[in-house]
């Protein structure tokens, strides 16, 4: 029997006439693969690119690539749970943490949930990990201090709120003491804290608790832990979700400080998943978009203006050097997206100049805006006389006679090095900082041995508080030094320094 195709084509052309498809999509999916964190998982057509999916036994992951027969998801949890076949669930919501006032004093992981051992927290509110910065039009520059309550950053690199200052340095010069100093001295201060742990040690989180405890700092602090052991995805969303519970209280009008600890563990993290999910290697074998990573994160620090409540968050993200070379990838590009870093020196940390902080390689770009003005009153030429110690301190070892200016500088400039220096858990509040620079400023401190300048500065503290008190509460009160108030402290100071020089039986220095 022959069939002409001019009836197979009125055939086609009748079926294609009655054929009535309607396209539904799926919202369960397959696992076609699954190994180290990551699956790839087909059949989810409409998914988004940042949605929770849900696997079997309770294990969660986020959409990251979207090819176009499959999705590559980072598991947050245990991959071995998963295997080929399983069936793959949309919850059609984009990863979100749950945030409010229930957070202050726990310790959470990446997704919220409690790991300190206490009562679950009962989320009332949840907001995305992810958000677009707020932008020019609802911000206003900063203009408000953030005191850190350390005397080498208050005074010349200072820090406002809203700003994003990087800490950086080499391991084990102090950049974590730098920033729990911080936390500790905004008690009373009405600024809420995040701390955002990132391939830390769980033990050192847990000193970290244990010393923010003891400083009665916890009760305004939230930790965001994913520590060394746990998998590359909760790493990579642990400062999002950080970032996201202190958005709540900015939006609320209120002041936070969050900090990141490290950003170079967060950068190691987003490459292994990048590298996994079979992204192209980029320098260093970081993923083209690793600038972009940090970018949009440390962009949603910002000072809102008053339309918008009038919050803050400012951020202090740690990053960590090798060998002090600050022209690394990774360390330039958060470099280019704060306002100004604070660079910890090895050389400084191990001699024994602690914080290790280098003036000169420090900068804040927000500059004497964030400071008050009895702090600009007594720190103006700081920067310039420690300048100046360095060069000629490096010029005089080369030779044992030197004349009688150069000494003066290296007099002052050794006093004013043992001035700034201050141990840990101590931060002083602004009053005393100003204080401790007057000594310098008003030439209080060429009489004293550089061996003594320590003692002498604690007894200048105690005499003033227990003596002059009300000039203290002026400086806290007005954020001014006054000419009055200086020519009564002035006056004080010299009765201070005549008693502690009888006390200990010094002699007067001729500064030669």
């Amino acid at each position: 029997m022959d069939i002409k195709p001019q009836e197979i084509s009125a055939l086609i052309k009748e079926q294609i006439k009655d054929f009535n498809y309607e396209y539904k999509s799926s919202d369960l999916g397959r696992v076609i693969q699954v190994g180290d964190g990551i699956a790839l998982v087909y059949g989810l057509d409409n998914v988004m690119a940042g949605e929770l999916l849900k696997f079997n036994h309770g294990v969660y992951g986020m959409v990251l690539n979207l090819e176009t027969d499959h999705v590559g998801v980072v598991l947050m949890g245990n991959d071995r749970l998963i295997k080929e076949g399983d069936e793959v669930e949309r919850t059609n919501s984009i990863v979100e943490v749950g945030v409010g006032d229930g957070l202050l004093g726990r310790v959470v992981n990446s997704l919220g949930q409690v790991i300190d051992g206490g009562d679950e927290i009962e989320y009332s509110k949840f907001r995305p990990i992810e958000r677009v910065a707020p932008g020019v039009m609802t911000r206003q520059s900063v203009h408000e201090p953030l005191h850190t309550g350390i005397k080498i950053i208050d005074s010349m690199i200072p820090i406002g709120k809203g700003q994003r200052e990087l800490i950086i340095g080499d391991r084990q010069t102090g950049k974590t003491a730098i920033v729990i100093d911080t936390i500790i001295n905004q008690k009373g201060k009405d600024v809420y804290c995040v701390y955002v742990a990132i391939g830390q040690k769980a033990s050192t989180v847990a000193q970290i608790q244990e010393r923010l405890i003891q400083n009665d700092a916890m009760k305004y602090t939230v930790i965001v832990s994913a520590t060394a052991a746990q998998q590359a995805p909760l790493q990579y969303i642990a400062p999002y979700t950080g970032c996201a519970i202190a958005e709540e209280w900015m939006d609320q009008g209120k002041d936070v400080l969050i900090i990141y600890d490290d950003l170079s563990k967060h950068a190691v993290a987003y490459r292994t998943i990048s590298l996994l999910l079979r992204r192209p290697a980029g320098r260093e074998a970081y993923p083209g978009d690793v600038f972009y990573l940090h970018s949009r994160l440390l962009e949603r620090s910002a000072k809102l203006n008053e339309n918008y409540g009038g919050g803050s968050m400012t951020a202090l993200p740690l990053i960590e050097t090798q060998a002090g070379d600050i022209s690394a990838y990774i360390p330039t590009n958060v470099i280019s997206i704060t306002d100004g870093q604070l660079y910890l020196l090895s050389d400084y940390f191990n001699s024994g100049i602690r914080p290790a902080v280098d003036s000169g390689m420090s900068v804040s770009r927000v500059g004497s805006a964030a400071q008050s003005k009895a702090m600009k009153k007594v720190s103006a030429s700081l920067k310039l006389n420690l300048a100046q110690y360095a060069e000629m301190q490096s010029f005089a070892q080369f030779g044992s006679d030197v004349d009688k200016a150069t000494q003066r500088v290296l007099n002052q400039g050794a006093r004013l090095t043992e001035l700034l220096k201050q141990t840990q858990y101590a931060p002083l509040p602004q009053s005393l900082i100003v204080l401790s620079l007057f000594l310098h400023t008003y030439d209080y401190l060429p009489e004293i041995p550089v061996d003594h300048v320590s003692r002498f500065e604690k007894f200048a503290h105690d005499q003033f508080k227990e003596n002059y008190q009300e000039y203290l509460d002026e400086i806290d009160e007005t954020n001014d030094l006054s000419d009055d108030l200086v020519d009564k402290m002035k006056e004080a100071m010299d009765g201070v320094l005549e008693r502690y020089l009888r006390q200990h039986g010094l002699q007067v220095d001729d500064g030669e």
